[in-house]
This record gives C-alpha cells, sequence and structure tokens, in this order.
C-alpha cells in the first residue's frame, strides 16, 4: 500500500497511520468496556458507576463535536503532500494577514505585472499564495520559459486600497524577482490569441497597421522604421538578419520593403514569445506585399470643383512627380525644408505604408493636387501637406488635416506635430482650424506646432470625414462612383 492514497470525487486522502491508530484505539475500548462491564456486574457500586460512565461519554461526544466543528478532518498539508483546497485559502490569507481587504468590498483595479520565478515545484503556488493574502485575484496568467527561470505574465484584479508597492513586496517575499507591474485596462482582458488574430487581421487589410499592431502587441514601446537605402540614395545603417534579432530590450526586425524595423522598451525585457509574434506579424505584411484601402470620398468645393479624396501609396509616385513640377520653389521649400532639387527623392519613402498613412487628393480629370502624410516618428507622430500653388486657399489643407487628426486618434496617439515656417499662414491656420489646444515652438527659425488629441473636442467639432470643416465652408460629401469596367475586366 503507498504511503498516500489520492482523494477521489473531491473527498479527502486517507493515510495508513491513521487506520492503524484507529483501529488501535477499537482494541483499547473494547479492552475497557469489557473491564468497565466486570466492574459493574460484580462490584457493590454498579450503578454509580454506570451513570458516571454515561456522563464522561456525553462529555467526551460533546468535546468531538466541538473540535470537529472549529479544526476540520482534513490532515495537514505537509504530511499529506496536498496542496491545499481552494475553498481554504482565503481563510488562511485572512489569518496570516489580518488587515488585508475583506474579498468582494469596495472597488477593484486591475494590474499587468511580470515577475521571474525560479523553476522548481511550489514556486508559483508560494506566489500565488501571496497575491491571496492581499485579496488580489488571478485573472490570467502566460508563462516564459527561460534559461534562469520562468517569466510569468498576470493579468490581476486587485482591492483598490492595495498599493502597487505592496502587490511586488508580497510578490518579493514569496520568491519572485525582477517584478514588473503597472496599470491595466479592461482592453487587457481579451485573452493573447483573441488580440493577435485582431491585430493580424488589421494589419491584413491596411500595411500602414503594422506598426501600431507591434505597438499594441507589445505595449508602451518606440518603433523606428529605417529604409534599406536614405532618401538620397545612400546606403542606411547595418540592416537585420531575415530571422530578426533579439537583444535583451531591443529587437530588430526585417522590414517587407527590406529596410530595418527596431522595437525599443527599455523598460521591460522582451521574451522569446513577443519576439516570436512581433516577427510573425512582419512576416505576414511581407507576404501579403503593398496594399491599401480603396475607399475614396468625393467632395464639393465651395467653389463647385469635384475633389475625391483617398488613401494614396507607392503606386501614386508618379502623380506626385506630376503635382512637384507644377508647384511653385516657395511652396516646396515651405513643405521639404531643404533643397528643392530633393523634393522628388523623398516621395518613395513618404508614400510607403509601413512609415505611415498618406491621403491624395485628386481632381474629377484624376490630377493629383494635394497630398497628406501623418508619419510614424518614434513615439511621436508627424503630419505634413503640401497643396498645388492653383488649389490653395479653397479649405483642402483643412480637410486633410481634419482626417489626418481622425486617424492619429483612431491609431491611439497623443498628440501630433506639423514642421512649418511662420510664414506658412496657410498651415498654421489649418492647425489653428482643429480646435485643439496647440503648442508653439521656434527652433532656428523653423516653427513646431503641437496638438494635443482630445477625443471628445475632435468628435465634438472635427469628426471623421467631416462635412464642416476649419475654415467654415460647407463641403456636400457624397460616396465615390462606382468605376466602371476596364478592357480587361
Amino acid at each position: 500500500m503507498s504511503d498516500v492514497t489520492r482523494a477521489k470525487n473531491g473527498r479527502p486522502v486517507h493515510h495508513w497511520r491513521r487506520d492503524l491508530v484507529e483501529l488501535a484505539a477499537l482494541f483499547t475500548a473494547v479492552a475497557v468496556a469489557d473491564a468497565v462491564a466486570n466492574l459493574i456486574g460484580h462490584g457493590p457500586d454498579g450503578p454509580v458507576l454506570l451513570a458516571i460512565s454515561a456522563v464522561a461519554l456525553i462529555a467526551t461526544a460533546g468535546f468531538h463535536t466541538w473540535w470537529s466543528r472549529h479544526h476540520g478532518h482534513a490532515p495537514p498539508t505537509g504530511d499529506t503532500g496536498a496542496a491545499p483546497a481552494a475553498f481554504v485559502l482565503p481563510v488562511m490569507a485572512a489569518e496570516e494577514n489580518p488587515g488585508a481587504p475583506a474579498a468582494g468590498s469596495g472597488e477593484t483595479v486591475l494590474w499587468r505585472m511580470r515577475t521571474t520565478v525560479r523553476d522548481e515545484p511550489g514556486s508559483l503556488a508560494a506566489l500565488c499564495m501571496a497575491l491571496a493574502g492581499l485579496r488580489v485575484d488571478i485573472l490570467s496568467l502566460q508563462t516564459h520559459p527561460l534559461a534562469e527561470g520562468t517569466v510569468d505574465e498576470f493579468l490581476l484584479r486587485a482591492p483598490a486600497p492595495v498599493a502597487a508597492s505592496e502587490v511586488t513586496r508580497a510578490v518579493s517575499l514569496s520568491g519572485g524577482f525582477g517584478t514588473w507591474i503597472e496599470r491595466a485596462d479592461t482592453h487587457d482582458l481579451v485573452d493573447a490569441p483573441t488580440r493577435v488574430l485582431g491585430l493580424a487581421t488589421r494589419t491584413a487589410l491596411d500595411a500602414a497597421e503594422l506598426p501600431m499592431a507591434l505597438r499594441q502587441l507589445l505595449g508602451r514601446c518606440t518603433i523606428r522604421s529605417l529604409p534599406a537605402s536614405s532618401a538620397r540614395g545612400d546606403r542606411s545603417e547595418e540592416g537585420a538578419p531575415v530571422e530578426g534579432a533579439l537583444d535583451d530590450t531591443v529587437m530588430r526586425l526585417r522590414a517587407p520593403e527590406g529596410g530595418v524595423i527596431t522595437v525599443e522598451r527599455p523598460y521591460l525585457p522582451f521574451t522569446p514569445t513577443e519576439f516570436a509574434r512581433a516577427r510573425a506579424l512582419v512576416e505576414l505584411d511581407a507576404r501579403l506585399g503593398p496594399r491599401v484601402p480603396r475607399s475614396r470620398d468625393v467632395l464639393t468645393l465651395p467653389q463647385g470643383n469635384d475633389i475625391t479624396v483617398r488613401r494614396a501609396d507607392a503606386g501614386d509616385v508618379g502623380a506626385a512627380k506630376a503635382m512637384h513640377e507644377r508647384c511653385s520653389q516657395r511652396t516646396l521649400r515651405l513643405r521639404y525644408h531643404g533643397p528643392v532639387g530633393d523634393a522628388d527623392k523623398y516621395l518613395k519613402h513618404l508614400l510607403s505604408p509601413h512609415f505611415g498613412r498618406t491621403l491624395a487628393v485628386q481632381t474629377a480629370s484624376g490630377r493629383v493636387v494635394g497630398l497628406g502624410h501623418l508619419l510614424w516618428d518614434g513615439d511621436e507622430t508627424e503630419i505634413a501637406l503640401l497643396v498645388e500653388d492653383e488649389w490653395q486657399r479653397r479649405g483642402i489643407g483643412g480637410e486633410l488635416i481634419g482626417r489626418l487628426v481622425a486617424m492619429a486618434v483612431e491609431a491611439g496617439c497623443e498628440s501630433v506635430y506639423a514642421v512649418t515656417q511662420s510664414s506658412n499662414t496657410g498651415m498654421v491656420a489649418a492647425m489653428r482650424g482643429l480646435g485643439l489646444p496647440l503648442d508653439y515652438q521656434v527652433e532656428e527659425g523653423t516653427l513646431v506646432i503641437t496638438a494635443r488629441l482630445d477625443k471628445a473636442s475632435l468628435h465634438a467639432g472635427l469628426p471623421p470625414h467631416a462635412e464642416t470643416l476649419g475654415h467654415g465652408h460647407e463641403y456636400e460629401q457624397r460616396p465615390a462612383p462606382e468605376p466602371e469596367p476596364s478592357v480587361r475586366d
């Protein structure tokens, strides 16, 4: 017979030593009962002894009942090797930490926590016991086995009075090290596979979503995309290997167009699992190739002209170069802040969906007369505009900026900035027309205007695809007509 017999159907485990003690108690009780019977039957005080025995038996039964109610019948945990029952945990935690908040009382907050524990039996159980002592509920858990231990990621729900420092201190005392914790929100309640599938879907529909998908996958991080060659044709920095590279808080991935995507998160090292997920997203984007949503809107300007606003990509490089030729030297200088002759060299980078989103404005004849760029610049987001001279002062710039800012809000950006000159009154007026808080900085003759994005203000004054623009003009908006079939169709 084994030393421990496992319980079935939730019944407590039984021990052979307990069975032996009970058997010995039974024989002792029989011997005592025989002695008492002989004494009562043959002694002069038999009735008195019988009454005393009855009273002792009743007292013993009462004591046994009281003892069982207060101490239970389960054997000690260390004796059986079994983990304590789930319903016993709150009682034990309350006895060990009388000051812990009562379960289910008051408000709760969500926390994301990561810690490393030794890769040995019982280490995770000790960590869970420490959290239970603070009435912290574990909503989800992911484990990442590493050489130096196992990294555990928790989504926790804790009573509001419990501070982050209390949680980390309890985790440290239970054997966790390298602990990191921050506030979470309801979006973190979505399980990891579902979240990754959603990000993959967004990336598949729009190549410009890749940087945003990586940011949502990896949390607060800085993402930089470096082209294989600079805008001037020079070779950029050393590229990443095909399989990517992971170095603690920095990962480098091979970009679909041949450049490098660098992701930095100084406050928290990346795990191999995070690196594998990020690499899978980039590989998916590379397999699908260039793509942008083909939706478009037709607007009627106050002058009666119809314009179409749509997404642009690398296929519009030729049309953008033709627009450059129609623009004046001053317009190009205000836009590119450098030699006018280099303007065409920037277009391939600007129109790539991996560096941001671009909107194009074209006339009824198909000629592109305006470009608006929303560019991912590490942790920041830049807005840039170029409108052909003949089409300026008609509200096109305000229309483009309103849509670009709406895209930035949708992408979760906290602010956008525009680099221009104080003499560029059209750009300054378009930024003011947003109705958002603006910060102005002048650096070496260059004006940097930063708009802090407020969803409530934006939706009240400038909803996506707004019909009333910042300059007070009323525009008629209607869906674009379906394109007529071509000869090849």
